[in-house]
Formats: structure tokens, C-alpha cells, sequence
């Protein structure tokens, strides 16, 4: 019996803390009743006001937002990176996976990811990370990617603002 008392104890206090918790914090506000927006987490980027915690699984994201990789750098990545087959590729979000594939001349296979992260034709825009079948490749053969992408970016730029 008193088992049972404990029980149902622990679940109401446990039911009122739930409670409390889904509730608005008085001491959150200032003494005008207004909150900045970068303060309130109850307005989301757009300013909407948000009401309820089943908001935050709404679909009432901007449709109209996208995301931004730079042109020059994803072209340079498929001419330096045109050895390897390409397993998966998407440009709206600046991923390209590769599957192995030998260089013209060498004899280690490599695969390769890369991602470009930002509209911004500079080397903070560019991650590149290779593999061979035994493990992570060298990382100075990794910057020497990198860096043969970057000049190839450089080069259809300025063919590019020539034309």
C-alpha cells in the first residue's frame, strides 16, 4: 500500500513539473511586456510568433530560401576530380561523392567527397576529404587536390569574366 502511494505521488509530481514546463516563464519578460525579437524564443526567423511547441514541427519555413555554392568551385571539383566516378551529387547543397578511381598515371585508388559550403569563390568555401582503400589519404596529397581545384576555379573565372 504505501508502495503504491509513492507511486502515484511520483507520477502527479512528475505530471505537474511536465505541466509547469510547457507553460510561458513570467520573469522572461521586461517591465513593458515586450521582448526583443533575438531574445524571444517564441518568434522564429521570419518574426512570426510561434504559439505552441507543436509550431516548431509546422512546415511554415520559407520555401523561397536556398542555398548558395559557388559555380566556379563546384565546376573546378568535377573537372580536377573527372577520373573518379561519381556516386552521388547534389548542387543545391554543394555535395559531390565519388567512388574510387585511379589518377591518369598513378596507381593508388582514391575516393573523394566534396563540399562546397558557401557562394564565396575562396579556399574557407571548399572542403575536400579523400580516401584510399586503406584508410585517409596523405594529407599533403589532399591540400594538392584542393589547391588544383582552386586554380581550375580561379581559371573558369577569369575565362568566365572574359567572355
Amino acid at each position: 500500500m504505501t508502495f503504491q502511494r509513492v507511486t502515484r505521488t511520483a507520477a502527479a509530481l512528475s505530471l505537474a513539473v511536465l505541466l509547469a514546463a510547457c507553460g510561458g516563464n513570467p520573469f522572461s519578460r521586461n517591465p513593458s511586456g515586450n521582448v526583443p525579437d533575438e531574445f524571444n524564443p517564441r518568434v522564429d526567423d521570419e518574426g512570426r510568433e510561434r504559439d505552441t511547441i507543436w509550431d516548431l514541427f509546422s512546415d511554415a519555413d520559407n520555401p523561397n530560401v536556398t542555398l548558395e555554392v559557388n559555380r566556379y568551385l563546384w565546376n573546378a571539383s568535377l573537372d580536377v576530380l573527372n577520373f573518379l566516378p561519381i556516386q552521388r551529387i547534389d548542387p543545391f547543397s554543394g555535395v559531390i561523392v565519388t567512388g574510387y578511381g585511379t589518377p591518369p598515371g598513378g596507381g593508388r585508388a582514391y575516393r573523394a567527397t566534396v563540399y562546397v559550403t558557401d557562394p564565396a569563390l575562396d579556399a574557407r568555401s571548399l572542403k575536400v576529404a579523400l580516401a584510399t582503400r586503406s584508410g585517409p589519404a596523405d594529407p599533403d596529397t589532399v591540400r594538392a587536390v584542393e589547391d588544383a581545384i582552386l586554380t581550375r576555379a580561379r581559371q573558369i573565372r577569369i575565362a568566365h569574366s572574359q567572355l
